[in-house]
């Protein structure tokens, strides 16, 4: 990962040559990344082309490619299975973690009644199944002792 890159205002000194390019950079703005200077358009994702000099964006370099978040992660990053189906889970896709287990997100519901959770909504780990907070109370009720209730 190269946090490196900024946006820099060029000197009134002699234009700089852009790595990317090999042409002169007579722009205001440059880019700096990797210890070169490039044009705002040149900085490109080697896999997608999209544009890593925006604001805000990081740039990843692996085996001599510049990459943007998603491809560098696509390419090289872990990959698992999902808890609940087993099925993979792509290295760029958002997940939901419970302890040490990995879900999708659409897989991450309560395993006996399917009810999905909303972002605050209480859930609950027991013998690694999820369970909304309804059927892990009926479960507790079953097995002969009643929650705390507060």
């Amino acid at each position: 990962r190269v946090s490196d890159r900024m946006l820099s205002v060029q000197p009134d000194t002699k234009p700089k040559g852009c790595a990317g390019c090999n042409r002169k950079i007579k722009d205001r703005f440059l880019l700096k990344a990797l210890d070169k200077f490039w044009h705002e358009d040149c900085l490109k994702c080697a896999c997608c082309d999209c544009r890593l000099g925006e604001v805000g964006s990081t740039l990843y370099t692996k085996a001599n490619l510049i990459l943007c978040r998603r491809d560098y992660l696509r390419l090289f990053g872990v990959t698992g299975n999902c808890a609940a189906c087993s099925k993979l889970i792509p290295a760029f896709e958002m997940v939901m973690r419970a302890k040490e287990n990995v879900y999708h997100l659409d897989c991450f519901a309560c395993q006996l009644c399917n009810q999905r959770f909303c972002v605050g909504d209480k859930f609950f780990l027991k013998n690694n199944m999820i369970l909304c907070q309804t059927d892990y109370e009926e479960g507790l009720l079953k097995e002969g002792y009643a929650p705390q209730i507060r």
